[in-house]
């Protein structure tokens, strides 16, 4: 029997649940998305600033990632079939792959025209803005960054990594919109070329955040074993059972955000089938019960041998 707890934590992940979450937090992030790229374009428009017209664009291209994350969430939710028994969770691996890749491209192309405006002189040679481009900015800044922590919380609630790459494009914004300031007030005090400089240190903080989301997918998809510490709990639970003397093998595997275990224990040999099972299935419900992640659990049950275990 279930725990109260583990029944409410499983309830809490169902796909129904953080599908709902994760189209609630998507809807929120488009309609900020569109309201502050129209005010960044008509900030940039009748300022005279690029800079801010440039971070309007950026705004913009974030309202196609938070597509992408509501259709590799909206596939990754879907029951398991005959031809995908094991379920779609990796599809959401795929969107974080594909956000991760555009969160790339994104800082690249901030660094490259960067470096050719420090190179060509042109960030010297750029016309003063106005004050309407600096408070569009500070806006940005703040909106964006709390976009950021609002998708950062519910990625975090309902482990989703595609989630998790949508909020990083938001701070990904917000960094822009950072050297859109430095530019702009230092190009009011006469040093239009730190706009360039500091666009190059946000590439950088943009390049690193992306790898980690590239990387974070990948190990999903493939088959990398859950944390050492996640292993040693379900170690320790399964040792705690009556009946249980020993384990053989224990192999985990992390399938999208979800957990696959393989386990084989070793039991006293002159018990019966019925209460080997018995031993089985209490270890299969304390694992489930404790780890909501987990999809699937496979004990194997072999007879307990003195010599193999050193007794």
């Amino acid at each position: 029997m279930r725990s109260v707890r583990g029944w409410i934590l499983i309830l809490m992940k169902s796909k129904d649940n953080v599908e709902k979450i994760a189209m609630r937090v998507s809807c929120v992030s488009i309609v900020a998305n569109v309201m502050l790229s129209l005010f960044k374009l008509f900030a940039g428009v009748f300022a005279h600033s690029g800079a801010m017209v440039s971070d309007a664009v950026h705004s913009a291209s974030d309202v196609f990632s938070t597509f992408v994350v509501m259709i590799g969430i909206k596939l990754a939710s879907k029951e398991s079939d005959k031809e995908h028994p094991y379920g779609h969770e990796r599809m959401e691996c795929v969107a974080a792959i594909i956000l991760a890749t555009v969160l790339c491209i994104t800082g690249l192309f901030i660094g490259k025209d960067a470096i050719i405006d420090l190179m060509n002189g042109e960030s010297s040679t750029k016309l003063e803005p106005g004050v309407l481009a600096l408070i569009a900015a500070i806006t940005s800044i703040v909106v964006k960054e709390g976009m950021y922590w609002y998708t950062r919380h519910f990625a975090k609630k309902i482990d989703s990594s595609a989630l998790m790459a949508d909020a990083w494009h938001h701070r990904s914004d917000a960094l822009s919109s950072i050297g859109a300031l430095v530019g702009i007030a230092f190009a009011l005090f006469g040093y239009p070329m730190m706009d360039s400089v500091a666009s190059i240190v946000i590439c950088l903080f943009i390049v690193k955040a992306a790898y980690d989301i590239f990387k974070d997918a990948v190990d999903k998809m493939v088959d990398k074993s859950c944390d050492p510490q996640v292993e040693e709990e379900i170690r320790s639970i399964v040792l705690a059972h009556d009946g249980v003397r020993g384990i053989d093998r224990l192999q985990t595997r992390q399938f999208g955000n979800k957990m696959y275990v393989d386990l084989e224990i070793c039991a006293d040999g002159d018990k019966s089938l019925n209460e080997t099972h018995v031993i089985a299935e209490a270890v299969h419900d304390s694992i489930e019960n404790q780890f909501p992640k987990v999809k699937h659990i496979m004990v194997h049950v072999n007879p307990f041998c003195l010599e193999e275990h050193g007794e």
